[in-house]
């Protein structure tokens, strides 16, 4: 693992420190926010990449980045795309169409060594896996970095070693694979209460957790109503050449312009289809049945339908490499 994070780097890690929504009092604002670090992020790192996970505040994020390097002629960054094997089969779809309308080079981060086990054994989600079935590798990060003491962990996303091991493990592999610099992500303030005291530019720089990176976080100024004006006022338009570009929104599923499908819109079907937050196929379920946009985003908690008790792990798990 590299043990250097590049000297050439200048950002201000404070950038945001302290700050909330609220601090940016228009739309306006955060779409310029959003820019400027964007911008920032293209410039300063030599191999940033995106995460990218089908959800609307990543693919906002990459809205930002094609707006950007377009603009000022950047080069376009990878995507990174973690595939946890508990994926709803439509999100794959979505980042396979946009990352081909949008040319957009997509690497899919994996960890073999637990999704080849589960593979060869058949395993079905809540099935146990032996610690002592692992790699070395994998066995170091339960035993020594989560201090896990149990013979078996089951196979699920939303769960302390779950989570860790398809989802941190993999990513912090693909960081070392492709000598990753800066990884961009679509976290937001107001999301979950571990990412409140974010940084635009927050430094992850001990070589013993993780390959030394910085995440550049475009998109914490947004609160969720505001990706979903975003979306309808120029993502959806600037992408749909038959969309009304005076921001009309739909009601409904089938409350389309003529003309256009959802496969036409770069927002995934699954919040067409009531679904609010996105996490793995097995602990995600959807709130109701209208269009997320449409539901009340005021009175009721974002990420209610994922698993909670990854949800009470979070700022734990953050602290190991999660997003």
């Amino acid at each position: 693992m590299s043990t250097e994070f590049p000297a050439s780097v200048d950002v201000d890690y404070a950038d945001g420190e302290g700050e909330g929504p609220a601090d940016y009092p228009s739309l306006q604002h955060k779409i310029e926010k959003a820019i400027e670090v964007t911008k920032t992020g293209l410039e300063e790192y030599e191999n940033p990449a995106v995460m990218w996970t089908g959800g609307k505040d990543s693919t906002l994020t990459l809205y930002f980045i094609n707006q950007v390097a377009e603009q000022f002629g950047y080069e376009k960054p990878t995507a990174v795309f973690i595939d946890h094997y508990q994926h709803f089969d439509e999100i794959i779809d979505f980042v396979e169409h946009w990352a081909d309308e949008w040319d957009i080079d997509v690497v899919f981060a994996r960890n073999d060594d637990v999704g080849g086990y589960v593979d060869e054994n058949a395993l079905e989600p809540g099935d146990d896996i032996p610690v002592s079935a692992l790699s070395e590798h994998n066995q170091h990060h339960v035993r020594d970095i989560l201090e896990y003491e149990e013979d078996t962990f089951p196979f699920l996303l939303d769960t302390y070693v779950g989570n860790h091991l398809l989802k941190t493990v993999a990513l912090n592999d693909a960081l070392e694979e492709y000598g990753i610099d800066g990884v961009i992500s679509g976290v937001r303030w107001d999301e979950q209460e571990a990412r409140a005291d974010e940084t635009f530019f927050s430094p992850r720089h001990d070589p013993d957790l993780f390959p030394p990176h910085d995440r550049i976080q475009p998109i914490l100024q947004f609160d969720e109503a505001d990706v979903w004006d975003v979306f309808w006022n120029y993502v959806v338009p600037d992408s749909v050449a038959a969309f009304p570009n005076d921001g009309y929104v739909p009601e409904t599923a089938d409350d389309l312009p003529e003309g256009v499908t959802q496969e036409d819109i770069p927002i995934s079907p699954k919040y067409f289809a009531g679904f609010r937050s996105l996490g793995s196929e097995v602990s995600t379920e959807k709130t109701t049945e209208e269009p997320a946009w449409q539901q009340d985003l005021e009175g009721t908690t974002e990420r209610a339908g994922r698993a909670q008790d990854k949800e009470d792990l979070m700022e734990r798990l953050r602290d190991l490499g999660y997003m």
